[in-house]
């Protein structure tokens, strides 16, 4: 059985593909998926995102993660399990959480504010998007709300580049969300090869460290 929050500790990205082609959004899920980026979230605002996720299902095979996002409704919870997603993902708490929970999905749930994060973990969320991150601070503010919730598996998203990635994995991210400083205009019929690139940057910055006695073992 699939393990959320085992991936999200193993792994520490979570790419967000947002697009105009759907057939580039499509090739970008795979090339990320292809390029050491397993944890893909089609946001439900792309263009026909719906399809988007039912062909990437259908070519990635049931043992992979993959997120439906800015999930708002009930209804495009249960429309985005219907196409395959296996993880849903909200900028807020409302009523795609609740339904999520009721369809025995995973929630990476939106939240901003400590009364967010309170309402958050009363709702079940699996694990706590902090949204829009780069408009609170950053880092800095990652720092400030672990303080009182020092064991809540957060996962900043907004305006997150490599150097903010590696910043806030630092301060104890359990992982961070990222979208165009790592997807680029791939999504809109741009350069795999660059997106590629990019993928690999990302995946240098956020792969965990080893300890030394398995990297000896290694």
């Amino acid at each position: 059985m699939l393990d959320f929050p085992a991936a999200l500790r193993a792994r520490r990205l979570v790419a967000i593909v947002r697009g105009t082609d759907p057939d580039a959004s499509f090739r970008t899920v795979m090339t990320l998926v292809e390029s050491g980026v397993p944890l893909v979230e089609v946001s439900l605002s792309g263009a026909d995102a719906l399809a988007v996720l039912r062909r990437a299902r259908a070519e990635l095979g049931t043992d992979a993660w993959l997120g439906a996002g800015t999930v708002l409704t009930a209804d495009d919870a249960r429309r985005a399990a219907d196409a395959g997603a296996n993880l849903i993902v909200t900028p807020g708490l409302g009523a795609g959480v609740e339904e999520a929970g009721r369809l025995g999905l995973p929630v990476l749930g939106g939240v901003l504010t400590p009364t967010d994060v309170i309402a958050a973990r009363t709702a079940g969320v699996t694990a706590l998007k902090i949204f829009p991150a780069s408009a609170m601070g950053g880092p800095g503010y990652l720092k400030a709300l672990r303080a009182p919730f020092p064991d809540t598996p957060f996962v900043p998203v907004g305006g997150v580049d490599a150097a903010a990635a590696e910043a806030y994995l630092a301060l104890g991210a359990v992982a961070v969300g990222v979208g165009s400083p790592l997807i680029g205009d791939a999504a809109d019929g741009g350069d795999l090869g660059a997106l590629r690139a990019r993928a690999a940057e990302f995946v240098k910055v956020t792969e965990p460290v080893k300890a030394p006695e398995e990297a000896v073992r290694r």
